[in-house]
């Protein structure tokens, strides 16, 4: 272990002396570009501080430091209502550190996890509340009224007399209005109803399967931001090889300008030929063309990272760092996958899927057990003659008390129970098979990421030689051309590789980050930087061949502490 690591660092060493040779021109320039980056983050940052003042924006100071309000995500119904707010007026240099926290507050698919745990910790409290007494309490009146008037109404006849019988023999004065015949009566009850299950068979396996459910909804949760953070770290990756392609392309098209002109010149003088003019004519158009696809690369990576973040409208993220290695991943292959198994929540999450169905397999079952239930009932009426208002004797108060125990015992159900008991346990067992195949997943993607991590560190050293080798050859050719020792030719050509070198090994930077990240996102470990300055540095592995090397400091890495990624 010790001796691979010593490997990799001696090879990230090598790699890192030739890439500050190739860096050194720029560092003036990048210098620059940090002091002009800074002054518009402090910038931004006043006149958003201006804008809280005057309540124009809204801000989320529970998720996002104060300095970066400025990116606040947007409200979430809101939409542009002319087509000036869509315009991305400004720009904001984006640290990577800063990376991590914006996507946490902004990207709106984490607001829909948050919500989901919320939903079910709220039901995992229902859940809950099953171990408890309801108590409810009912409140009814209702009013009765009867006039049996009517029924001796179909018996009267209005055209006889009075003291007239009819064939009942009943005379008309005696179907006349009875007023004892007319009654009205007033009902009210007031009840309190206590119930309590004393023994329920479903209660337990329900809230342990929305504990489990509750569980697995932070799991989701931890799994979604973490890959959105990979995502955009390979977003910004992107960004910064773009960045590098469109500078690699202004300084073709500059130097490609500058062979142009020379050519042009020697032709002119009477010492050069038409055919050296076409030739760095045709270097400059393709130069020109690199730049236009490494322009359009830019500018689709810059929209891509804005969009993972979910940044304002008006805002476009830029790098506010070139590319460079992040750093060195000193862990084998069997550590890197043992973390792996370990760290990773979608294990965790199908075994809490098998939990899950076991017990609501187990909560089927209890529907066909008996369920023994404590009631307790006070019911309290209250009745009043509203016609005999005048005689209180009418009206009556009656208070009844009822309490006992109810068995509950389902003995046939057509075998409903049983078919969802068996259901259940056939959906846990597809989980468990998942489990096998997710962990054969895991271990797959752990060695494609090394070996692709391997591949990446072997070019980065032929791709660092390349570039060196060829900015020597062109020195070397212009030299030669000036001196008459050489043709057009061979100057665009030298100059064609090195574009293509410079471009090679900003990709095999690209790729060699994107692994460090992707293994560190996977396993939960994170890669070693560097923060050593230009120094001997002695190997302690007693076994190993190399005992000193001298190392060059990675750029813009102040700091090498060797810890677990905590989310």
């Amino acid at each position: 272990m010790r001796l691979n690591t010593a490997k990799i660092c001696f090879v990230v060493s090598v790699l890192l002396q030739g890439q500050n040779l190739i860096r050194a021109e720029q560092i003036q320039q990048n210098q620059i570009n940090k002091e002009t980056s800074s002054l518009i983050r402090k910038k931004l940052s006043r006149r958003y501080r201006q804008g809280i003042i005057r309540n124009k924006i809204s801000t989320n100071k529970s998720l996002l430091r104060e300095e970066l309000y400025i990116l606040n995500h947007p409200i979430n119904l809101s939409i542009p209502n002319n087509s000036s707010k869509v315009i991305a007026k400004k720009i904001y240099p984006l640290k990577i550190s800063d990376i991590e926290h914006i996507v946490k507050a902004n990207n709106p698919d984490l607001e829909v996890y948050r919500r989901e745990i919320k939903q079910q910790e709220y039901n995992l409290n229902k859940e809950i509340s099953s171990w408890y007494p309801t108590l409810d309490f009912v409140a009814s009146t209702q009013n009765s009224r009867s006039d049996k008037n009517a029924e001796r109404d179909l018996y009267r006849d209005e055209d006889l007399d009075e003291e007239t019988t009819n064939e009942l023999g009943i005379t008309q004065t005696e179907l006349g209005y009875r007023d004892d015949l007319y009654t009205e009566e007033a009902n009210s009850k007031l009840s309190l109803e206590l119930n309590w299950d004393l023994i329920d068979p479903s209660r337990i396996p329900n809230i342990a399967a929305a504990r489990d459910t509750y569980q697995k909804a932070k799991n989701s949760y931890l799994i979604q931001l973490r890959d959105l953070k990979l995502e955009a770290l390979n977003a910004y990756f992107s960004l910064q090889q773009s960045d590098e392609g469109v500078r690699i392309g202004k300084a073709s098209q500059k130097a490609s300008q500058v062979s142009l002109d020379d050519a042009k010149a020697r032709y002119q003088a009477g010492i050069g030929t038409k055919l050296d003019v076409l030739e760095a004519e045709t270097q400059l158009a393709r130069d020109e063309r690199l730049l236009t696809e490494k322009l359009s690369d830019q500018s689709i990576n810059q929209r891509t990272l804005a969009k993972i973040l979910n940044l304002p409208y008006e805002f476009t993220p830029i790098a506010d760092s070139p590319i460079q290695t992040i750093g060195i991943w000193n862990k084998s292959l069997e550590d890197s996958i043992f973390a792996a198994l370990e760290f990773r929540k979608e294990l965790e999450n199908l075994r809490l899927d098998i939990s899950i169905n076991n017990n609501t397999a187990n909560a089927a079952l209890a529907s066909a057990q008996p369920k023994l239930t404590l009631f307790n009932t006070l019911d309290k009426s209250f009745y009043e003659d509203i016609k005999s208002k005048n005689s209180p004797d009418q009206d009556s108060t009656s208070i009844n008390h009822t309490y006992g125990l109810k068995a509950n015992w389902r003995l046939f159900d057509g075998w409903n129970a049983n078919s969802s008991y068996n259901y259940n346990k056939q959906v846990a067992r597809v989980s468990e098979a998942k489990f096998v195949s997710e962990k054969n997943k895991i271990r797959q993607e752990i060695e494609t990421d090394f070996f692709q991590l391997q591949s990446a560190i072997k070019d980065l050293a032929s791709s660092n030689s390349e570039v060196v080798a060829a900015k020597e050859s062109l020195r070397l050719a212009r030299l030669r051309f000036k001196a008459g020792l050489t043709t057009q030719r061979e100057v665009v050509n030298n100059q064609r590789d090195l574009t293509q070198a410079e471009v090679v090994f900003a990709e095999a930077i690209s790729a060699y980050n994107t692994s460090i990240s992707n293994l560190s996102r996977k396993t939960g470990m994170n890669y070693i930087k560097n923060c050593h300055s230009s120094k001997e540095m002695t190997s302690k592995d007693e076994n190993s061949n190399l005992k000193k090397s001298t190392t060059q400091p990675f750029l813009v890495i102040t700091s090498c502490p060797e810890t677990l990624i905590k989310d």
